[in-house]
């Protein structure tokens, strides 16, 4: 194998003493005389904020949209100094507070200016901040408040009263809640009668100053602690240093000046992937790293399309099942224009393709066609996307295939992990071969197979597959309060992904498998019900769906939930009145769903025992 985009820095190994044999260890061809280090005085990622606040201080920083009578108008924006100003009070009304350099603070609420300044008042005081999780509901964020030892959290309006419904059992740890805007006085009654005190977004500023003393930080401090769904019910909480979340900072520009081109001050980056995951806090704090700008979502997926469309990114970070409806859209615009136009986009999209797949880069490939073609076709993302990233899931390989070719952008499958800080491996954006694969390790991070016997996966044959393991700067410091955990998953300084993979001939990364939640039916076949679930998601008619099975059972039961549009459209084709709900129950409506399902199932060669018999209520 020629692994043109790897290099090779450490032999397998074969099994011994009970482990399994591990395949040899690589680095991305981009870090091949050594991982990227962090420069000398690069302590915390208060620094990028702060030397761009000093550097741009009018420049704009964080927008959303004005909501008049229900009606969004453009964006308005904060600028770094601004934003700047706001975290230095709150960071310092934190400390009069008594939140000390180390403590933790929850952040609670979806993506938002607020979000943001709260992190950077944390940053700047070198205080832990643990996002809450805006999903798991409020058992969750108690579990979260109380294993962190959370003492003061800022939370979003509209979840005030979830957060005071759980303080009664955590507030031992949590003394103080900072609203995103107001709060009402019978809510700090309530909180008060249980000795914590509460703020509006006005007040709490106010308790602090613009000259407090910072305190020192260092890279080894740490930045956030991120609860991720654990396999036992409880959540975990994955530490991660300033030095890993600025390395991983620092990589990301890295491969982009290597490979693309890099952030600046005139980009803008659209904020909707949850700020409580790594994937989108990472990109935001890049940006804020290169002075660009970022624009808030209003938190419905209604509006998302026309939030887009207004704000105009020229970077977008999305997830498959975003880009998937864009593939969808624009095919039916493409369809509606009639026979001549498909025609002529049908050419078009085959004469760049080919070029695309001699190694031509995006912007040689066919540049008059997409000034007459494609022009129209990357308007779906506002018309000035440049840099196209996917991660969270694989990216079907239509789907890739199709954005590399309309959207006039470059477009880079991640993948990673809470665990790794984001993405550990990423295709290249110009390198059209990488299609259907994660790529290249990210320059801070070395990589091998190790064998999984079990499953057939043998990390030393030909085209070697097994367990995708990680070494480098930008992994998790451990598990918070569970070294039996940690212990498991990070042996001999490798950290074990529990995915599998296959590295493809020129050096990249395909993920295949999984190994955790593989499970045999009772008739003895194994099931990885990630695979089927990401198969069953190409379903245009839901939203979502969750897989389960157990030994004792010889078939799978799946909750499917049915995209609303969908099944409203469907009822008004067979005149059916019924609201979402009511349809959601109705026999014609779940056999349409089933049938479509079973032929994606059917398409994509799902075995009989894993096929769908049949729904019940769809939600």
């Amino acid at each position: 194998m020629s692994m043109e985009f790897i290099v090779k820095v450490e032999e397998s190994r074969p099994a011994s003493d009970g482990k399994p044999s591990a395949g040899p260890v690589y680095r991305s061809i981009y870090a091949k005389d050594g991982l990227m280090d962090l420069p000398a005085g690069l302590e915390s990622p208060w620094q990028f904020f702060s030397d761009s606040a000093l550097k741009n201080p009018e420049n704009k920083m964080l927008g959303r949209r004005q909501v008049i009578d229900s009606k969004a108008g453009p964006y308005v924006w904060l600028t770094y100094k601004e934003v700047y100003d706001s975290a230095m009070r709150m960071g310092s009304a934190m400390r009069r507070r008594g939140v000390n350099p180390g403590d933790r603070c929850g952040i609670y609420g979806s993506n938002c200016p607020e979000w943001i300044t709260a992190m950077e008042a944390c940053n700047s005081q070198a205080i832990t901040y643990v996002p809450l999780y805006d999903t798991l509901g409020p058992d969750a964020v108690e579990f979260i408040i109380n294993h962190a030892e959370v003492s003061i959290a800022f939370v979003q309006e509209n979840k005030l009263s979830s957060i005071l419904s759980c303080l009664p059992k955590c507030s031992s740890n949590l003394k103080t809640i900072v609203s995103f805007g107001k709060i009402s006085d019978m809510q700090k009654k309530e909180a008060d009668e249980l000795g914590v005190s509460c703020f509006s977004w006005e007040e709490f500023p106010q308790l602090g100053s613009l000259d407090c003393e910072l305190p020192p930080k260092h890279k080894t401090d740490v930045c956030t602690i991120m609860y991720t769904s654990g396999t036992t019910g409880e959540p975990k909480g994955v530490i991660l240093t300033n030095g890993a979340l600025m390395a991983e900072v620092l990589s990301v520009d890295q491969l982009l000046f290597l490979t693309d081109r890099v952030a600046a001050e005139e980009d803008s980056y659209f904020s909707f992937l949850p700020l409580a995951h790594v994937y989108d806090q990472v990109i935001e704090t890049y940006c804020i790293y290169k002075g660009a700008s970022i624009g808030f979502w209003r938190g419905d997926v209604r509006y998302l399309m026309e939030d887009v469309q207004e704000l105009k990114p020229s970077i977008f970070c999305g997830v498959p099942r975003v880009y998937d409806r864009i593939y969808t859209g624009t095919l039916a615009k493409v369809s509606a224009g009639g026979g001549l136009k498909k025609k002529l986009f049908d050419f078009a999209y085959n004469f760049k393709l080919g070029y695309l797949e001699k190694g031509f880069p995006q912007e040689k490939a066919a540049p008059l066609l997409d000034r007459l073609v494609f022009d129209k076709t990357k308007q779906a993302l506002g018309g000035r996307v440049r840099i196209l990233l996917s991660g969270a899931a694989p990216l079907p390989k239509h789907v890739e295939e199709f954005l590399r070719v309309t959207s006039c952008s470059t477009l880079s499958q991640g993948y990673g992990l809470t665990e790794s800080c984001g993405g550990c491996f990423t295709s290249i954006g110009n390198v059209y071969p990488m299609v259907g694969t994660v790529g290249v390790p990210m320059t801070t991070i070395e990589s091998r197979l190790e064998s999984v016997p079990e499953m057939g996966y043998d990390a030393l044959s030909s085209v070697p597959r097994g367990e995708i393991c990680l070494r480098g700067s930008t992994l998790f410091s451990g598990y918070h309060k569970r070294e039996d955990l940690t212990n498991e998953v990070v042996v001999d300084g490798w950290f074990h992904t529990g995915d599998i993979g296959e590295w493809q001939p020129n050096g990249a990364m395909k993920i295949i498998d999984r190994k955790k939640n593989i499970f045999k039916l009772s008739q003895g076949e194994y099931v990885a019900v990630e695979n089927l679930e990401n198969v069953y998601l190409r379903c245009p008619l839901i939203t979502s769906i969750w897989v389960y099975g157990n030994s004792f059972e010889s078939f799978l039961v799946a909750v499917v939930v049915p995209d609303r549009q969908a099944l409203e459209d469907w009822a008004a084709n067979h005149n059916e009145t019924d609201d979402f709900k009511s349809l959601c129950k109705n026999l014609k409506a779940r056999k349409y769903i089933l049938d479509e399902l079973n032929s994606i199932g059917k398409t994509n060669n799902v075995c009989s025992y894993l096929a769908l018999s049949r729904l019940s209520n769809c939600i």
